[in-house]
């Protein structure tokens, strides 16, 4: 009796946590989707680097007192080096991603990014000990399969395509090393290690190719700063309360949004592909929610 009522509240806890996650995400997809867009203004009149830089000095301005207020980081420099790894191959993936932004359409470099729950699942799985359930991997090629049928029309592969995956396998293994990171210390830290060690990492390449923005495009630079500041704050947060393999899905749901942003800022056309795609999209997600949250 006892034992089954243990049962039945871990159940419960799970399904809540399973819910909060679901919730950041939605934090995750907002403020990433308004950074896509500030990002491609941005890099238009700026290099990739300078884009790059403003975005994590200007986040380390803003997180710095938030830390002070909340402590300071003692007692969080235990994982200092990982820390470090994990920054390096985020600050390499982030630039392809933005390159990628340059190169090919929206919609192209959003969905092949749509890889990354694949990568993750396998890399969670090998080295984080998340149990890889049979309703995960066809969530996930459900998933997949609805970004193939949205970029099966017209795609050809170019070097645009390939630095976008290499972002998404990047971005996998940098998602894959902040939920190890997330088990001892919090999102805040986590957050504010990658502006700062990022603004060192990026200074000299940015001031390399240096040209200051214009006052028309401060708001971009103020989007992309702001944005990507919440959005990695909302990602460490959510994969802190469910497996890592279970919240990435959810971020499919950028694709049809980021599908319906293009064409009303870009004029990029919506077709029956893109809405086939975005329906399988849908499925994958509530696939992965419902399951989730009876686990």
């Amino acid at each position: 009796m006892v034992n089954a009522a243990l049962r039945i509240r871990g159940r419960g806890v799970a399904q809540q946590k399973v819910g909060q996650a679901g919730l950041w995400m939605a934090g995750w997809l907002t403020a990433t989707l308004g950074m896509t867009v500030a990002g491609r203004q941005l890099a238009q009149e700026v290099s990739v680097f300078e884009v790059m830089l403003l975005r994590s000095l200007i986040a380390t301005i803003i997180l710095t007192p938030i830390v002070m207020l909340n402590g300071g980081l003692k007692g969080r420099l235990s994982q200092l080096k990982l820390h470090g790894i994990r920054n390096v191959v985020h600050y390499a993936g982030q630039y392809a991603w933005f390159s990628a932004l340059l190169l090919i359409p929206l919609a192209e470099v959003i969905a092949i990014e749509f890889t990354m729950p694949l990568w993750i699942a396998i890399l969670a799985a090998a080295f984080l000990g998340e149990r890889l359930y049979g309703w995960k991997v066809a969530a996930l090629v459900v998933g997949f399969g609805g970004v193939l049928m949205i970029v099966k029309p017209g795609l050809t592969l170019n070097v645009g395509h390939l630095v976008a995956l290499a972002a998404a396998l990047l971005f996998a293994v940098s998602v894959t090393l902040t939920k190890y990171i997330t088990r001892r210390d919090t999102a805040l830290t986590v957050i504010f290690f990658m502006f700062t060690m990022q603004t060192v990492i990026g200074a000299f390449p940015a001031w390399a190719t240096w040209t200051w923005p214009s006052v028309q495009a401060l708001p971009f630079v103020a989007v992309v700063a702001l944005a990507g500041t919440g959005s990695h704050y909302c990602l460490s947060r959510a994969i802190s309360l469910a497996d890592a393999s279970v919240v990435m899905p959810m971020d499919f749901l950028r694709l049809p949004l980021s599908a319906l942003l293009g064409y009303w800022i870009y004029n990029e056309g919506l077709d029956a592909w893109s809405l086939a795609g975005g329906a399988l999209i849908l499925a994958a997600n509530t696939i992965n929610i419902f399951k989730a949250s009876r686990q």
